[in-house]
């Protein structure tokens, strides 16, 4: 059974600069390296998948207030200062346009002191990997016809989530994930929202504009926040299906 810890004060502002790290650090690397900016959840934080092989191998990962740079046979770990010296440790340029989609944050004046509080970018990585478990056992649920895309972190937004075909309609397709806030809630919720304008049955449950939430601090009181959160994301699916 996962538990799901206390909020410290600092994650909302750790949030954001963290975000900054994944999306012009971290994102940045891996779209250098392969064209692709998708993220994953790591231990601790978040992660760029593995690129290259051999001696070219490399790996890009935050845990807690540190940058983990794994390289062929080497690995850098650094304390998340400010973005200067983490682009020139990885070897990214952050003069160069980038985007990441709508929601791209800017990188700021990059030598500003970014003050990531390690505890609270540690509970921000427990909550991806929260998440990414809780998707994981819906879409084994739904079944390859649901035809899933890949569980990210996108850096856009900082949601892990992904998207599955489902519902009576052809065509139709279904955003699923966990956002670790923003700014109209600080809190991380978990998330069912359809592309389209269906919203059917249990009006109750389509809490949101763009479908339906359910905060952190329900889950954390539930008995089983994991199979809580099973439940709500399956009974939106259900919903849908429906009709």
């Amino acid at each position: 059974m996962d538990t799901l810890p206390p909020l410290p004060p600092a994650l909302p502002a750790t949030r954001v600069a963290l975000q900054r790290v994944a999306t012009h650090v971290v994102a940045r690397r891996r779209h250098h390296r392969s064209g692709r900016f998708g993220l994953r959840p790591s231990p601790g934080g978040i992660a760029a998948p593995a690129t290259g092989a051999g001696d070219d191998l490399e790996v890009l990962r935050t845990d807690g207030d540190m940058l983990i740079f794994e390289r062929g046979a080497t690995a850098t770990a650094v304390v998340m200062g400010d973005l200067t010296a983490l682009a020139a440790l990885v070897g990214v340029d952050l003069d160069a346009p980038f985007d990441a989609g709508h929601g791209t944050p800017p990188v700021g004046d990059p030598d500003d002191p970014l003050g990531i509080d390690g505890e609270a970018a540690r509970v921000l990585g427990a909550w991806w990997t929260f998440t990414s478990s809780v998707l994981d056992e819906v879409v084994g649920w739904l079944g390859t016809g649901a035809a899933a895309s890949v569980i990210q972190v996108w850096p856009e937004h900082f949601d892990a989530a992904c998207d599955v075909a489902w519902g009576p309609g052809e065509g139709q397709r279904v955003n699923i994930g966990g956002s670790p806030g923003d700014a109209g809630d600080p809190a991380p919720y978990l998330y069912v929202g359809p592309w389209g304008p269906e919203r059917p049955g249990d009006p109750a449950y389509w809490n949101a504009g763009f479908g339906a939430v359910l905060g952190y601090e329900e889950l954390r009181a539930a008995d089983d926040p994991r199979a809580a959160g099973v439940a709500f994301v399956r009974r939106g699916l259900e919903l849908l299906a429906a009709g």
